[in-house]
């Protein structure tokens, strides 16, 4: 009599050579010989192979063409020298490839300074070096691309202001090794990244310590108003490598962090955060500083990049000059403030058909969130005394999310991510940074 076997996913294997097995059926293991038969062809079935290739691998056809391998060997290859990291490889290798290929299109320079993978010995030797293991998708990272060379602009996005730059690199993991923090505050932290211009870095939780949760992601923020030097808060970035990277990547590819003078520039743009008035669009895209921000005191830095275009099919005659201009701020606490000035950032630009205008302002506020919306006054140049608004979008700038130093509560346990726009802050809103206050900025 026939046997039979039920399966679910609790008794699927992992391994794809055993999930073959697994699918096979069950009444051949009656006859071995018929078992071993259809087992062999079935391990040498090269659509089988080609799909595994594809799902586990990210392997293509010319990658095949390329190693002149059946489908079989290709795969038994990778899996022999990257089957710990079956899990993360395609996922980690499909971002990869996105970002150099878009890269390749828009600043391939930057290319040139990713270094080639590394070795698992060399990762082996690493970890025996600080003491702590690496997480199993940042190794299978680092075996892919080993980050880059420490040059300018840096892999990890750029950010720029009258007198303030950012460019953070993707450092090579024995780059990233010799900053690895075994002091009070910031126990068992790998640095990911690193500016050169301000010494900013975003670290990975090897450990949970100090209230950091293992492979938490973060800028780490010095507390000001803490007695101990070693009471760092945090601004959370993400949660694991993968997910840290492949929503950057994300961003990149799909055009949301914009290429400009060939740098990546980490500035957000809401889709629906547009406003037209007649042929005169106006869109606005932020982006949060943690070098200039702190939790304690609260002071969050937001800088917005605003772009004014005229429409190219419009009459000549509507030619104009922006004059003024009005924001309402809204903060967390629900606090208004109202501000006038003439012109953006000291500029009074002139709308001709398809001209663009792009101008970068910045604000602080004490409280983890804050809307502005307001209206341009622009005057016709054919005359001078007709005057109208031009209405500038609503738009949002939120705090990441961030937790509070242990060090400073007087211990050193589990302590809770702090909600955004939870504030008991003051309202006073500051914009003395960067030369752009608020009668000279935007």
């Amino acid at each position: 009599m026939a046997a039979s076997m039920e399966l679910n996913l609790e008794t699927i294997p992992s391994d794809p050579l055993l999930l073959i097995l697994s699918f096979l059926d069950f009444r051949d293991f009656i006859s071995c010989s018929y078992v071993s038969r259809r087992f062999h062809e079935l391990c040498n079935h090269n659509p089988l192979w080609k799909g595994l290739c594809l799902k586990y691998w990210f392997l293509s056809e010319s990658d095949k063409v390329e190693k002149g391998q059946t489908w079989k060997d290709l795969f038994r290859e990778y899996y022999e020298d990257m089957g710990q990291y079956i899990d993360h490889y395609s996922t980690l290798k499909k971002a990869w490839d996105d970002l150099k290929r878009y890269l390749n299109q828009k600043c391939p320079q930057m290319i040139d300074s990713l270094k080639e993978g590394t070795k698992e010995e060399e990762l082996n030797a690493i970890e025996a070096q600080i003491g702590c293991r690496l997480p199993k998708d940042y190794r299978c990272s680092l075996r892919i691309h080993n980050g880059q060379r420490l040059v300018v602009p840096g892999l990890m996005g750029s950010m720029a202001l009258s007198n303030h730059y950012r460019s953070e690199d993707l450092l090579d993991i024995e780059t990233a090794a010799g900053g690895f923090q075994q002091r009070r505050g910031m126990k068992q932290c790998l640095p990911l990244t690193f500016c050169f211009h301000t010494g900013l870095s975003q670290y990975m939780a090897l450990t949970s310590v100090e209230g950091r949760v293992c492979r938490e992601i973060f800028y780490h923020c010095p507390d000001q108003l803490a007695q101990d030097p070693s009471a760092i808060d945090m601004f959370i970035t993400g949660s694991n490598f993968t997910e840290w990277f492949t929503s950057y990547v994300h961003n990149v590819v799909t055009g949301e962090y914009p290429i400009i003078r060939d740098q990546i520039f980490r500035y957000v743009h809401d889709k629906e955060c547009v406003a037209t008035t007649g042929d005169i669009k106006v869109s606005v895209s932020t982006s949060f500083l943690p070098e200039l921000s702190s939790v304690h005191p609260p002071h969050y830095f937001f800088t917005y990049r605003i772009r004014i275009e005229m429409a190219k099919d419009a009459s000549p005659e509507n030619a104009c000059q922006l004059d003024s201009r009005y924001w309402k701020i809204t903060n967390a606490n629900g606090h208004v403030e109202e501000v006038r000035g003439p012109g953006v950032v000291g500029e009074f630009p002139v709308m001709l058909p398809g001209k663009v205008h792009e101008y970068a302002s910045c604000t602080t506020f004490s409280t983890t969130s804050e809307h502005m919306e307001g209206h341009y006054t622009f005057h016709r140049l054919r005359n001078k005394e007709e005057v109208f608004s031009v209405s500038i979008p609503r738009f949002r700038m939120v705090c990441p999310p961030f937790r509070e130093s242990t060090v400073r509560m007087g211990y050193a346990g589990d302590f809770p991510l702090r909600a955004v726009g939870d504030d008991s802050d003051t309202d006073d809103y500051d914009e003395g940074l960067c030369c752009l206050t608020r009668n000279g900025g935007g």
